[in-house]
């Protein structure tokens, strides 16, 4: 399929690694021009040239942090009129929201929902103007399904899908859509990164806990990043422009809800 976006622009956030990365691949394939950002050159530079390689499409970097203004800045000075943005932030260490001060809460609402909403501010009405745009969040699935553990994404995750569903409704008629992926487990650093959190390395847990998780999915398997990224780019092609406010699991059907 044609998904007819070849040409367009592409704003990528925490795209160095794992689903972003994903995500800029799938896009590069379908000849946009990508701009990737992370917050570690190396990193980015590595994600860059991977990309480069497996496509030949153009893809510039970007080190930004995303949860401050002078990240944003330079985001969007090296991006200045995407057509389309992906946000994507990794989520905090399991913890115990007893042990969370409030920095630890406005820390984990800067990266998943106020640094968000502030790039959606800042491209949204050029979209509109040129009657084009997508916008896509990659969340969690604990929007749906809270797990303790993760608190503070629980809630700051929420605070932006909440957001989202009420401007996507007010952009559509321009064909900008606003849409959330919820990933399940995937096979990614970051998922590592949550089960090391849960549990202590040292007693040697590590991989029975890793395959325990796979085994209880229904796909008895975690997600390659490579079939998010195929989903994302559905999203952000011409095709997908009555798609917009939905919050879209990518699980392997681990929600046990109908709907």
């Amino acid at each position: 399929m044609d998904l007819g976006i070849a040409g367009r622009k592409a704003l990528l956030c925490g795209a160095s690694r794992g689903l972003g990365k994903a995500c800029a691949l799938a896009l590069a394939r379908e000849g946009v021009a990508v701009t990737i950002a992370g917050r570690t050159a190396t990193t980015l530079d590595a994600a860059a040239a991977e990309i480069r390689a497996a496509t030949g499409a153009p893809v510039t970097t970007v080190v930004a942090d995303i949860t401050t203004p002078a990240g944003r800045d330079a985001l969007l000075a090296a991006c200045p009129a995407p057509d389309i943005l992906l946000n994507n932030a990794d989520g905090p260490l399991p913890g115990d929201f007893r042990d969370w001060t409030r920095d630890d809460w406005i820390a984990a609402l800067d990266a998943m929902m106020l640094g968000p909403i502030d790039m959606i501010r800042r491209v949204v009405d050029g979209m509109v103007a040129r009657r084009f745009g997508r916008i896509v969040n990659i969340v969690s699935r604990s929007v749906k399904i809270a797990q303790p553990e993760l608190g503070l994404s629980n809630g700051a995750r929420s605070g932006l899908v909440g957001f989202v569903a009420g401007l996507a409704r007010q952009t559509v008629a321009d064909n900008v859509t606003i849409n959330n992926l919820l990933p399940g487990i995937f096979d990614t650093d970051a998922q590592r990164r949550h089960i090391r959190g849960m549990i202590d390395e040292a007693d040697g847990r590590f991989d029975a806990v890793w395959r325990a998780r796979a085994a209880a999915n229904p796909a008895r398997r975690y997600g390659d990043p490579a079939e998010l990224g195929a989903y994302f780019a559905f999203l952000c092609s011409d095709k997908a422009g009555f798609v917009t406010g939905q919050n879209l699991l990518i699980d392997g059907g681990s929600y046990p809800g109908t709907y």
